[in-house]
């Protein structure tokens, strides 16, 4: 038998192996999410197209559709340079938006059209066209916005992929709860599950069309089906896609009070 002193040594040692194995696994998720992220946006600024069309259920042709050509300054923090998350929305399509500006600063949000004095700000929520909110049109840095957890791996059509829980980091993130869903073979994202903080489904977001655009592959379509209206899904599509850099006073409230270009 064991005597007593043998027997702490043996708790202590399964203590610290689950806490190494716990460690591990945070690395691990960490690493999962933060490959993911590079593939849904590259870690520089860039601008590109994106055009939201909401379908009725069984429906082929779109019922509505909306143009927007975004400018994501949007880099982690690397070099001694520090982290920046801002983007610029341009309402394109339909005409009667054109001149409509969204800017996210991190978390804030912030709209403007001519007809207003001054950017007023906005939910991240609030729906843009069909299952699409304003927020769902800018990319979300997962990494920085929500912890994870690797709860284990699911099968994703023909492929394997990562299940993670990711629960946000601060009340300002838009949803408390993903489940994400990420292939093994190659980190492409393949769905995010969105939930209340009553854990009920909100909205799942699918990846597709992956394409070599900006010197990686990446999802060039998103179907989006929110959980409360299941008779129809909103998709988005990608194009136009290249690096830009624009100056930091571009990103603020001020500027677009001018009338983005």
């Amino acid at each position: 038998m064991l005597g007593f002193a043998s027997f702490r040594i043996v708790i202590v040692s399964v203590f610290f192996i689950m806490i190494n194995v716990s460690a591990a696994a945070a690395v691990e998720a960490l690493d999962i999410i933060r490959r993911a992220d590079e593939i849904r946006s590259p870690n520089k600024p860039f601008r590109y197209t994106v055009t939201v069309f909401e379908y009725k259920d069984g429906e082929e042709k779109e019922e509505n559709k909306q143009i927007l050509d975004i400018s994501m300054r949007f880099m982690k923090p690397e070099k001694g340079m520090p982290a920046d998350a801002r983007s610029l929305a341009r309402f394109i399509y339909p005409p009667r938006d054109k001149g409509n500006i969204m800017l996210s600063d991190w978390y804030d949000l912030w709209f403007y059209t001519p007809t207003l004095r001054r950017p007023i700000p906005v939910s991240r929520e609030q729906r843009l066209v069909g299952q699409i909110s304003n927020g769902d049109v800018i990319v979300t840095n997962f990494e920085y916005s929500y912890s994870a957890t690797l709860s284990g791996d699911k099968l994703c059509g023909e492929s394997i992929c990562y299940e993670l829980v990711l629960l946000r980091k601060s009340d300002a993130v838009t949803y408390p709860k993903i489940i994400y869903l990420v292939e093994r073979d190659n980190y492409h994202p393949y769905q995010a599950s969105y939930y209340s903080m009553d854990d009920k489904l909100l909205k799942t977001v699918k990846y597709e069309n992956f394409q070599m655009v900006l010197g990686e592959m990446r999802p060039m379509k998103i179907i989006v089906r929110d959980a409360k209206h299941s008779k129809g899904y909103s998709v988005m599509e990608y194009s136009d896609a290249r690096f830009e850099s624009l100056p930091e006073s571009n990103f603020t409230r001020e500027y677009i009070q001018r009338g983005a270009r």
